[in-house]
């Protein structure tokens, strides 16, 4: 019943019912994870509509899918070399760098580790600013390549601090690397990159690494103007592709570094691509039909202009925080909230965080996300980068109050559309 706590074994069967039974149903797993192939949902009673409000994958736009079922072109055709060009070009834009751009068929991981084994040395010590799931990511990937691992923790929901950089680089002066994320995914935090940046600039000569792959195409990122040495993205975020394809950056600094890294490395080995980029070519076969919605995708970065996309991202970001809100759900990021993502936390001692997506999942087609590791259950994410619009955002908060009312997580039904409906209306930015 509507505003009744939850029986967990009754949304199990509700799920049991919806997606069906299959055979493959084992060890008790509750089935709005598994059998996704053969789910059947409620929200339409002919064709299903699934609505995707993770922070990636995001939603593809019509034209950009059209592209992507057509039949692949060749990857050493001049066709092929043509977009390619235009790629790298548009790349350059988007990053705000006259540097030269790399395109990876992996995902955002895959471009952190190149980043690691492209400039650094097994034994260099790398300094990890450390603010979470992501932050850690950073700590992993260089403890597998030999790196000596610094942290700089922030407590989840926290910005860092630029004043612990410099203590953190003070203390260890032999630090080659600053790795951090822009916008930490787990959390909803936009981090002071600027700042960050100066800070290693000012106290070290240490590359500064940023993943920005919840970042890049959200908010302001100059990367030469700032300093930054590596960038990272990926296909699945503001970029508005599917999963696949992932982007770095480099600096002259980091190119320098790169001559003297010794991380070995096979298919990251980004000297294969320098060479083939003078022949207007790839290293590897590329995943071109994702580079062809690429190439559309750049070109209207650069017909809007970066500052109409970034005003848009914070418009939405604005009406999706007012929103939660006012249903009565909290901030988890109080002081730095990222404009492509908000993390909000249920009220204090419920943890029907899991139950509350199962059903919004199941309900109306809506896929957003969990917290993760402690705040498991406990919070929920909901993205508003890549190919959302105002009406999106009322959707899913509508969604999310209706789950919530559902499973028994009390909020105040109606307030939160509404008001992120009267910020809209305003027009304030």
């Amino acid at each position: 019943m509507p505003g009744s706590s939850i029986d967990c074994n009754a949304l199990r069967q509700l799920g049991d019912d919806i997606f069906g039974h299959p055979p493959f149903l084992t060890l008790g797993q509750p089935a709005p994870y598994i059998r996704l192939a053969q789910m059947k949902l409620t929200s339409h009673p002919l064709f299903e509509k699934l609505r995707i409000f993770a922070p990636g994958p995001t939603p593809v736009p019509e034209e950009v899918l059209a592209i992507l079922g057509k039949a692949p072109v060749h990857h050493r055709t001049p066709e092929f070399a043509a977009t390619w060009e235009r790629v790298w070009k548009n790349l350059e834009y988007l990053y705000q760098t006259k540097q030269p751009c790399y395109v990876l068929s992996s995902s955002g991981t895959g471009a952190m580790e190149a980043t690691v084994t492209s400039c650094l040395s097994t034994g260099d010590e790398v300094l990890v600013l450390n603010a979470g799931k992501f932050g850690e990511r950073w700590t992993s990937i260089a403890k597998a390549f030999g790196l000596k691992v610094h942290e700089v923790v922030t407590p989840w929901g926290d910005a860092i601090n630029p004043d612990e950089v410099k203590k953190a680089l003070t203390t260890h002066p032999a630090v080659r690397a600053v790795l951090f994320q822009a916008v930490e995914t787990s959390t909803g935090v936009l981090h002071p990159v600027r700042e960050i940046a100066k800070t290693v600039h000012d106290n070290s000569s240490a590359l500064i690494f940023v993943d920005a792959i919840t970042a890049l195409g959200v908010c302001e990122l100059p990367m030469d103007a700032w300093g930054l040495d590596a960038v990272i993205s990926g296909s699945q975020k503001a970029l508005m592709l599917p999963p696949g394809i992932s982007t770095i950056a480099f600096s002259e600094r980091a190119r320098k570094a790169r001559e003297r890294a010794t991380i070995p490395s096979f298919y990251f080995d980004l000297k294969n691509d320098d060479k083939s980029r003078k022949l207007g070519q790839t290293a590897w076969t590329p995943a071109v039909g994702l580079i062809a919605g690429l190439d559309l995708i750049l070109q209207r970065f650069k017909e809007a202009g970066l500052e109409a996309v970034f005003k848009h991202h914070l418009r939405l970001a604005e009406g999706t925080r007012r929103g939660l809100q006012a249903s009565g759900f909290e901030l988890l990021a109080k002081h730095a909230p990222a404009p492509s993502i908000t993390a909000v936390m249920l009220p204090k001692g419920c943890d029907k965080g899991e139950a509350l997506i199962e059903y919004v999942r199941a309900r109306f087609g809506v896929t957003i996300a969990e917290g993760q590791d402690h705040l498991k259950g406990k919070m929920i994410r909901i993205g508003h980068l890549g190919y959302f619009d105002e009406l999106d955002m009322i959707t899913v908060l509508s969604a999310v109050e209706m789950a919530a009312q559902h499973v028994g997580i009390p909020v105040n039904f109606g307030a939160g559309p509404a008001a992120a409906g009267r910020y809209f209306l305003e027009g304030s930015l």
